[in-house]
């Protein structure tokens, strides 16, 4: 059986790490480069850098700030914000970058993942999508949650993977931030729909929230966090114990 991830997220916004609740009112946490050096010796699995207002700027990611993060881990390391095309690949993945995350840019032209794929292999694409339900659907939404592309979240993800994304990060706007839980049933229609590895996102109040969901969703590859892990309010370690206990493989 494979062992779970446990996944901290970088929300980088002018060189600065922050957090906020459903993506909105984003309050200052620390410095990139220290918190991925902290993570990268405690037990972190792998870690997420996301240059959250590069796309929505129409900008490309920090590259120094990047470059500098990689160099302190050793750990896989996935990077996305204002990735719109192969040059940016190119970019980031020469700054230090394993995996890269493609999300609006994926939105403007999906036949970006299928040429990032075919360049770099799957296991280097990552698909990232911010699911919010509108309606009673769960929708797609660009620009940092910002935009309603009118795209149904389901089959977006199954395109994405059939271009050859080699995985997928499953944000849910509607738990972002607010450490209820994760997104289930969210999740759930996720992991029906596609076999590739499936990162959940959003909503971890407390280390039971890992444990549901690694329980009730075994397709769920990885659990990834921000504020509980940046707040110290739940330790990796301590957390690994109690999964192990609940009978979770872990690494």
């Amino acid at each position: 059986m494979i062992t779970k991830r446990i996944i901290p997220c970088l929300d980088v916004k002018d060189g600065r790490v922050v957090k906020g609740v459903r993506f909105e009112g984003l309050g200052d946490v620390s410095s990139p480069v220290e918190l991925a050096e902290f993570y990268s010796k405690n037990g972190a699995d792998e870690l997420v850098f996301y240059d959250i207002t590069a796309s929505a700027e129409g900008r490309g990611l920090f590259t120094d700030i990047l470059r500098e993060t990689a160099s302190r881990v050793f750990i896989p390391l996935t990077v996305g914000g204002g990735i719109n095309s192969l040059e940016d690949f190119d970019r980031v993945l020469k700054c230090g970058a394993d995996k890269v995350s493609v999300n609006s840019g994926a939105l403007r032209n999906p036949e970006l993942i299928r040429q990032a794929a075919q360049r770099y292999g799957s296991q280097c694409v990552v698909l990232s999508a911010d699911v919010k339900r509108v309606g009673g659907q769960f929708r797609v939404f660009g620009r940092g949650g910002r935009d309603d592309t009118g795209l149904e979240a389901i089959a977006w993800i199954k395109q994405g993977v059939a271009l050859g994304a080699g995985e997928v990060v499953v944000n849910s706007i509607d738990t972002d931030g607010v450490k209820g839980g994760f997104d289930l049933e969210l999740l759930q229609a996720v992991c029906a729909a596609v076999k590739v590895p499936v990162i959940a996102s959003g909503g971890a109040g407390k280390m039971a929230d890992f444990t549901e969901l690694f329980q009730t969703l075994p397709g769920v590859d990885a659990g990834l966090a921000a504020s509980v892990f940046h707040f110290g309010e739940i330790a990796i370690p301590d957390l690994k114990d109690e999964l192990r206990r609940n009978g979770v493989l872990v690494r």
